[in-house]
């Protein structure tokens, strides 16, 4: 047996720095050097490729059996490299369903629930719709809680490719510390060059250095620093510091498998069954198989170039038998192509938990049980991606609650929030205000509001009905007063 995850904390590193032969630094330089090569990494890049429609079928080949009997290049038959980015449809499906309509806050503290509120405003929620498509493509998503340089909180998202975390536990709950390896571009001397810079993120600080050579070099002009520098009043600085390494991570699933794990093979089928259709319908005439018979001519590449530049062949008879040129086609027929990229894209929603918006049940009027069953595999793939972000809110939140007492705007360590994510599920609106009007009397006023399909928060709508209301009350309200 095996752990799934390669545990990067305390007992590895204790271990392997506990040798005179390696020192931190070595330790690190080490490990970067295994994470750049490592499945996990490659596995990320590949699903942020396949999302934006860099597929394996754009570097194919066309290949015939050669004289040695290898395959061997072609480059005189047609190559199509066609691209149906189902994958990338997919995960837009997830992102939309699960985290395009706001989440709710709900707290019994009022107070701090507007707070947060301004906190997770549309910019924080844009973020997390981004957060959200790295959890799918590559399994994990980082949030960096952070000051900027004007002395205000702020997030961040890190790209999951350029992160190395070191974890307490086999968990992954817990961080050690973070390592954050990235290119950027570096002019020298009107030559642009691309340098290599790594920081590490310990709890107490952040150092800065230069990959050369997978040696770790620090970086010029640049100290090791803290996490938070802020100015007084008086114009002074000041250092200061969170109590862990400020990386939190918004996984897809326990595990950080990324999406395209799940459906990779199935993606290339469909793009090599469209390519293939592609290049039988183009192989006439003109660059398929030709049978000459009697052709008086110097050789067949020049037969052969002769076709392709006029599109005709002179042909005689030759000692008394007749000259032609017949073509040996094979007839390529387009419902065993249709047939199979429609088994493709069925089994691609399916292994990737979507659902197909062109499903026959939704044809009509669709009544709410056939819709709910439409979307039964992405609701239950929601349910694990929603649990996963739920707890990584709860460690976002921590953050939150550090700056907003230091910020002197309260102490809300023992204040409790739930985060509440607004499903975009498509839904019979008749059938769903029917069953709303149904449980008046049975259920409160705010929980039928919360569930009617035209309401996007529940608190605001009870308010305006409040406020619609008052008139109403104020013109009885005279009449039930005592006479003197």
């Amino acid at each position: 047996m095996f752990n799934i995850f390669p545990t990067k904390g305390i007992d590895r590193v204790s271990k392997l720095i506990s040798k005179p032969a390696i020192t931190d630094k070595e330790f690190i330089e080490s490990e970067i050097v295994r994470w750049k090569n490592s499945k996990q990494r490659k596995a990320m890049i590949q699903g942020i490729k396949y999302y934006t429609g860099e597929h394996d079928i754009l570097h194919r080949k066309r290949t015939v059996i050669g004289q040695n009997g290898k395959l061997q290049e072609v480059n005189n038959l047609p190559n199509n490299k066609v691209i149906d980015n189902q994958y990338a449809k997919v995960v837009d499906q997830k992102i939309s369903y699960l985290l395009e309509k706001p989440f709710t806050l709900d707290s019994e503290d009022k107070i701090y629930q507007k707070i947060l509120g301004d906190v997770f405003n549309s910019r924080f929620r844009n973020l997390l719709k981004n957060i959200g498509c790295d959890a799918l493509n590559c399994g994990i998503g980082w949030v960096y809680p952070y000051y900027n340089e004007e002395g205000k909180f702020n997030f961040k998202r890190f790209k999951p490719f350029e992160i190395l975390p070191f974890w307490k536990d086999a968990e992954h709950t817990i961080l050690d510390m973070v390592v954050r390896v990235y290119e950027v571009e570096v002019y020298n001397n009107y030559n642009c060059e691309i340098v290599e810079k790594v920081e590490i993120y310990h709890p107490d600080k952040i150092e800065y250095y230069e990959l050369k050579n997978n040696t770790l070099c620090p970086e010029k002009n640049k100290t090791n620093s803290n996490y938070i520098i802020l100015e007084d009043e008086s114009g002074f600085l000041h250092n200061y510091n969170w109590s862990c390494v400020p990386f939190i991570p918004f996984k897809y699933n326990n595990k950080e498998i990324p999406l395209i794990k799940k459906v990779k093979s199935l993606q290339d089928g469909i793009n090599t069954m469209l390519s293939d259709f592609e290049n039988n319908m183009q192989e006439d005439a003109r660059n398929t198989i030709l049978i000459i018979k009697n052709y008086d001519g110097t050789n067949l590449a020049e037969f052969r170039h002769n076709l392709a530049t006029y599109g005709a062949v002179k042909v005689r008879t030759v000692d008394g038998s007749d000259g032609g040129v017949d073509a040996l086609q094979v007839q390529v027929n387009a419902e065993n192509y249709k047939t199979i990229i429609e088994m493709f894209k069925k089994a691609l929603i399916e292994n990737a938990m979507g659902y197909d918006a062109k499903n026959d049940r939704l044809f009509g009027n669709p009544n709410q049980m056939n819709i709910q069953s439409m979307y039964s595999d992405i609701d239950l793939d929601a349910n694990s991606m929603e649990s996963e972000f739920k707890a990584s809110f709860e460690q976002l939140i921590k953050f939150i609650n550090i700056y907003l007492a230091n910020s002197g705007k309260g102490d809300f360590d023992n204040s409790k929030v739930d985060i509440i994510f607004n499903r975009d599920i498509m839904m019979n609106e008749a059938e769903v205000i029917e069953s709303c009007r149904n449980s008046v009397g049975i259920l409160s006023e705010e929980t039928i509001i919360a569930q009617h399909p035209w309401v996007i928060n529940a608190d605001q709508e009870l308010k305006r009905k409040e406020k619609e209301e008052q008139p109403v009350l104020d013109e009885y309200i005279p009449s039930f007063k005592p006479k003197k």
